[in-house]
């Protein structure tokens, strides 16, 4: 008679990292199938305004494709982030406590600034054009969140990644962001030359300050 013995099986330290990959591509894979005709529109969107034109409803930004996939958006960013503190500054890309630190920040800076911008928004009585660019920059930042998911996942299980590699994601990154705002100012530069003062004001206290405070912060940091 064969006796089996049971081992525990000892948990790696990327286990959790592979739990949260296998997690995010299930949710794109259900609202692929849940919402399989916007799903296609928005995966042309590299190529294509199809999606904007026609997802141009502010009704939009709270819908449920929009919101799982944003959340896909955010802890592909953070991962992103994770190993990009690991790249350059030698953290430990496989700290569970740190990635959802990471997570945290980014979830509730990105919160706090749709919430703050909604009341400018309605003070400056621009509801129109903010309600159009949070819809852009949610579009095509969460398409570069997709994106960057099989990347994320292909640089944590190899440690072999070039600074160049680093460098030309991170370029690529903020030439999208650019480009988003060069979109959103082409199609509402009717709306904005009527309403230019409140709209620099939005920009700067909004688009430029939140992020040169985060950068300023985080260079300071690293010399203490």
């Amino acid at each position: 008679m064969i006796e089996t013995v049971l081992q525990p099986r000892i948990i790696g330290i990327h286990d959790w990292a592979t739990i949260v990959f296998v997690i995010l591509f299930s949710i794109i894979a259900v609202v692929k199938s849940v919402f399989e005709t916007r799903f296609q529109d928005f995966m042309k969107l590299i190529v294509s305004d199809k999606y904007i034109k026609i997802y141009r409803d502010a009704t939009y930004l709270m819908s449920g494709f929009t919101i799982f996939l944003f959340l896909v958006q955010l802890v592909s960013i953070a991962f992103f982030i994770q190993l990009a503190l690991h790249h350059f500054y030698h953290t430990s890309q496989t700290d569970s406590i740190l990635f959802i630190q990471i997570c945290t920040f980014i979830s509730v800076f990105v919160l706090s600034k749709f919430l703050i911008e909604k009341i400018i928004a309605t003070s400056f009585a621009i509801e129109e054009f903010s309600d159009q660019f949070n819809l852009q920059k949610v579009s095509y930042r969460t398409y570069i969140g997709l994106l960057l998911l099989p990347i994320n996942a292909i640089l944590f299980y190899n440690s072999n990644s070039s600074d160049f590699l680093f460098y030309s994601i991170i370029t690529v990154v903020l030439l999208t962001n650019l480009l988003t705002y060069v979109i959103s100012l082409k199609n509402y530069q009717n709306l904005l030359i009527s309403k230019l003062f409140y709209f620099i004001l939005y920009l700067c206290a909004l688009e430029i300050a939140p992020y040169y405070f985060i950068y300023y912060w985080f260079t300071k940091s690293q010399h203490i």
